[in-house]
């Protein structure tokens, strides 16, 4: 029997899958393709405080593995979302879901998280210190240890749910920043969030984008996110959940041996909206075939004698 239950900042999850935040909404959108609770669980779309209207168009972008975005955390502000979003998900999801929130200053963060924690259907707050699209907010907390470990420290003050720091690639040392969000109270990691990249527009000589620059995400991140994914893995004792350019069986268990515990799916949804369950279809016959029983036992695995966790306890498995 294969097992593919992961034990993720304490909550069981059936499988590592779980859609990353900004592609899945609500979750509700996906409901109308096939049943979501066959997922681990999903992160729902980055909310703030007040609602936003994100950056102006053209805010996508292509690039030949994968896409670049400046969508610049468009939501309808965190009362909405409980009043009206988490209702029509608990029509359709029956797990627990991971809250993304954002902010632009420490208070914002704190209200946010206080507002959404008190929601009996969040299961995790995963607290966005990375998004690379909006002036001022969120990335810069994100690429300063100090700032990152600040912002860490007054969620965990107002919720008791575990908390799962979300990192920007675009740093000198993810590890620097990684340890201090794990010394301020962090209760996992969800790492990378989008690379930043632009494009031209040949016949109008400019940025294609309205923002300029945008976020790439897609199979080109892929090797840089597991790179990022293993260095941390050495530097600390939390679980990590592994994002970047995964769209298939494989790509999950080699993030996996790289050191996460969990992953997520996000570009690859757009370019196919069945890319999740297909994933958790295809799981088992990958790992039988590489001689895999229990999922668990890969986690980190790629680090052999050298592992830093000891077994995987930290890890909560």
């Amino acid at each position: 029997m294969i097992n593919l239950k992961v034990n993720l900042c304490g909550i069981t999850i059936d499988n590592p899958i779980i859609p990353a935040s900004g592609i899945f909404g609500y979750g509700y959108e996906f409901a109308d393709y096939y049943d979501i609770n066959c997922l681990g669980t999903f992160s729902f779309k980055g909310t703030t405080r007040e609602a936003r209207f994100g950056n102006p168009q053209p805010r996508i972008a292509e690039y030949d593995y994968g896409v670049l975005n400046a969508t610049g955390l468009e939501n309808p502000g965190v009362d909405a979302v409980i009043a009206e979003e988490l209702p029509l998900l608990k029509k359709v999801f029956h797990k627990p879901v991971m809250a993304n929130i954002s902010g632009f200053s420490i208070d914002e963060y704190v209200e946010v998280a206080e507002k959404i924690s008190a929601e009996k259907q969040v299961g995790w707050l995963e607290v966005n210190i990375s998004c690379p699209n909006v002036h001022g907010g969120g990335m810069a907390y994100g690429t300063d240890p100090k700032a990152a470990a600040e912002v860490t420290a007054a969620v965990r003050k107002v919720t008791k749910k575990p908390i799962i720091l979300k990192l920007s690639p675009n740093v000198t040392d993810i590890t620097e920043i990684a340890k201090a969000c794990e010394d301020a109270g962090a209760d996992g990691l969800s790492l990378i969030n989008t690379v930043m990249g632009m494009r031209i527009d040949l016949h109008r000589r400019a940025p294609l984008l309205a923002n300029t620059t945008g976020g790439m995400s897609g199979p080109g991140i892929f090797p840089l996110a597991l790179r990022m994914v293993w260095q941390v893995y050495k530097a600390v004792r939390i679980p990590i959940v592994g994002v970047g350019g995964i769209d298939n069986a494989r790509g999950v268990i080699e993030m996996m041996m790289a050191g996460a515990t969990a992953v997520q799916v996000g570009a690859a949804n757009l370019v196919d909206p069945y890319v999740c369950p297909n994933i958790i279809k295809e799981l088992p016959a990958v790992m039988k075939g590489l001689r895999i029983n229990d999922i668990n036992e890969i986690i980190g695995a790629a680090h052999g004698s050298d592992m830093h966790h000891s077994g995987n306890i930290a890890h909560g498995n």
